[in-house]
């Protein structure tokens, strides 16, 4: 029953009605585990995984390479994702926001669940990731990385959650390129290695346009409900037209990597095979007329995403 009075509560007037008329029927819906596994969003994790397989190949290449910490970065990586996921799943839910949206129900949003379980599930990953992020530091002596998670976790939250929202004011793609593509290249070659290298500033851009061509193609993808909501994402300051030619420009940029060190690591080669990904989504963005085409497209940028940092990896390490 307790259930049924979140739903009621739920922004999303059709969703109260029809909580109501389910309480009245006597007939509660289930909630499942496929309920959850969506609140996760697991196509996003490649976009985790990418950066920490760049890192890694780096770190191998200057013989800094750990097992250890390298796995460590995978976890505090994949389980922040996991919480952001579900962190924007609860903001976007309680602000509102998803009451315009098309496409499978949030957890939040749908009224499935109590709000604050989709909140205690986020913090719980954030939490994760915060150990995992403890033991590599222990680990590693590298104490000052401390700091950097506890803005990586800031910075997670505030992206739908908090009065003034940065997603809602177009910066989530500069955050996304920031830390799903420099911190976490960057920071996983340095969470092994005191060694410099200009290859993992390269990388960590490579794999974060990966990124933000993601989370472009998200939003063209929602332009209409995102400004009936009052969403201005960047897509939405910048059009449907403009947004796709800019996910472009994201899926062309990462190639400058392997075309300036190619030279020197002939495994490079093997990078420009993404290019077989590439090139659908380039043709699918530019001629796409539904929404069902740009998730498409998402599901197969993410994916050159992964292989694309996995490949840079390889070609760095041997």
């Amino acid at each position: 029953m307790n259930q049924a009075k979140d739903r009621r509560k739920s922004g999303n007037p059709a969703v109260r009605a029809a909580a109501e008329q389910r309480v009245a029927a006597g007939a509660e819906p289930r909630i499942t585990w496929r309920n959850w596994v969506g609140g996760a969003r697991l196509r996003t994790l490649p976009l985790a995984v990418a950066p920490v397989a760049a890192g890694a190949g780096i770190a191998h290449m200057v013989q800094g390479f750990s097992w250890p910490l390298t796995l460590l970065a995978l976890v505090v990586a994949v389980f922040l994702q996991i919480g952001v996921n579900y962190a924007n799943d609860y903001s976007d839910g309680v602000r509102g926001t998803d009451e315009f949206r098309v496409g499978p129900a949030r957890l939040t949003g749908s009224g499935l669940v109590n709000p604050k379980h989709v909140l205690v599930t986020a913090l719980t990953f954030f939490g994760l990731a915060a150990v995992a992020g403890l033991v590599a530091v222990a680990l590693s002596g590298r104490w000052w990385f401390l700091a950097l998670g506890a803005v990586a976790i800031v910075a997670a939250w505030f992206y739908t959650g908090g009065k003034r929202p940065y997603g809602y004011a177009g910066l989530g793609e500069v955050v996304v390129f920031i830390f799903f593509g420099l911190v976490a290249t960057v920071g996983t070659v340095w969470l092994q290695t005191d060694v410099q290298t200009q290859e993992a500033w390269f990388a960590g851009a490579g794999v974060g346009f990966f990124a933000v061509a993601v989370l472009i193609v998200n939003n063209v993808r929602d332009i209409p409900t995102d400004k009936l909501a009052g969403k201005k994402t960047l897509a939405v300051r910048m059009g449907d037209r403009a947004s796709r030619i800019l996910f472009v420009v994201c899926l062309l940029l990462p190639f400058v990597v392997p075309a300036v060190f190619g030279f020197a690591h002939p495994g490079m080669v093997l990078v420009w095979l993404v290019l077989l990904i590439v090139a659908p989504c380039i043709l699918i963005v530019l001629t796409a007329k539904t929404p069902k085409e740009l998730i498409l497209v998402l599901q197969l940028t993410s994916l050159a995403g992964l292989v694309y940092g996995v490949l840079l990896g390889l070609a760095f390490a041997f």
